[in-house]
C-alpha cells in the first residue's frame, strides 16, 4: 500500500492545479480524509502526513477512532445519520454533512450542548440510493431550521453519480453552487451557508473547478 504522504502531495498537486485552472486559491479547499475502511493505525499515519480533517460515516467507527485520536483533528460525520444514534456522537464531531430533515435538526438541536455547524445534504442528481432532499426543497428547509438554535448551516453537500468520466458531473456540482449563492443571498442569520462539500476520489479536480470547498478523498489517500 502505498504511503499517505505520497498520495497526499499527489492529491494537493491535482488540488493545485484545479485551483490555478478557475484562479482559486488552493488555502481556500479543505481536504477531509475519509477513514471509514481504514485501520486507526493506517489513520494515524494520515495525521502524521499532515492531515487534520478526518470524515467517518457510521457512529462504531468514527468512536472507535475518536476515542484513540481525541481532538488532534477536526471530525467530519458525512454518512447518513439517524436520530436514535446522535446522541452518541453530538459532542465529539465538529462538522455534520447529512442534515436533511426536520426530525434529525430537532434531534441535534435537543442533544447539542453547542451550535453544530451542518451542511445540508441535496439529492442533486435524483438518484433514488441517495440521501438528501430535492434541490426544490432547499430554501424552504433552510428557513425552517431557524427555530433551532444549536443548528448552524454552514453550507451544503452533494454525492454526484460514480461516472467513468468526471465530466459528465459537472453539472451536478454547477447545480449546487447555483443553490448555495441562492441561499447565501438571503443573508440568513442562522445560515452563512458559505462552503460546498462536494467531490469525492473519482472528481474532486472538477468539483474544485466548480466550487467546492470541502472534498471528502477516501480511496485516492487513505486507501
Amino acid at each position: 500500500m502505498v504511503d499517505v504522504a505520497t498520495n497526499l502531495s499527489n492529491i494537493e498537486e491535482n488540488i493545485r492545479q484545479a485551483c490555478e485552472n478557475v484562479n482559486r486559491d488552493p488555502e481556500d479547499i479543505h481536504l477531509i480524509a475519509v477513514t471509514k475502511y481504514v485501520t486507526i493505525e493506517r489513520t494515524k499515519e494520515a495525521i502524521n502526513a499532515g492531515i487534520n480533517n478526518l470524515g467517518e460515516n457510521r457512529n462504531e467507527g468514527f468512536l472507535e477512532k475518536y476515542n484513540e485520536i481525541q481532538n488532534q483533528v477536526q471530525w467530519h460525520f458525512i454518512g447518513s445519520l439517524q436520530s436514535r444514534k446522535v446522541k452518541d456522537i453530538i459532542n465529539q464531531v465538529d462538522f455534520i454533512h447529512s442534515l436533511d430533515r426536520l426530525s434529525l435538526a430537532k434531534e441535534i438541536n435537543k442533544r447539542a450542548a453547542h451550535p453544530v455547524n451542518c451542511f445540508i445534504q441535496v439529492n442533486v442528481s435524483g438518484e433514488e440510493s441517495k440521501h438528501g432532499i430535492s434541490p426544490e426543497e432547499v430554501i424552504t428547509f433552510i428557513e425552517q431550521l431557524s427555530i433551532y438554535e444549536n443548528i448552524k448551516v454552514v453550507g451544503l453537500m452533494t454525492m454526484a453519480p460514480h461516472v467513468d468520466d468526471p465530466e459528465n458531473v459537472r453539472p451536478v456540482f454547477k447545480k449546487l453552487k447555483n443553490l448555495r449563492d441562492d441561499v447565501t443571498k438571503k443573508s440568513l442569520p442562522h445560515a452563512p451557508c458559505k462552503w460546498l462539500s462536494m467531490g469525492m476520489s473519482n472528481d474532486y479536480h472538477i468539483a474544485i473547478e466548480e466550487g467546492a470547498t470541502h472534498v471528502r478523498i477516501g480511496s485516492k489517500l487513505v486507501g
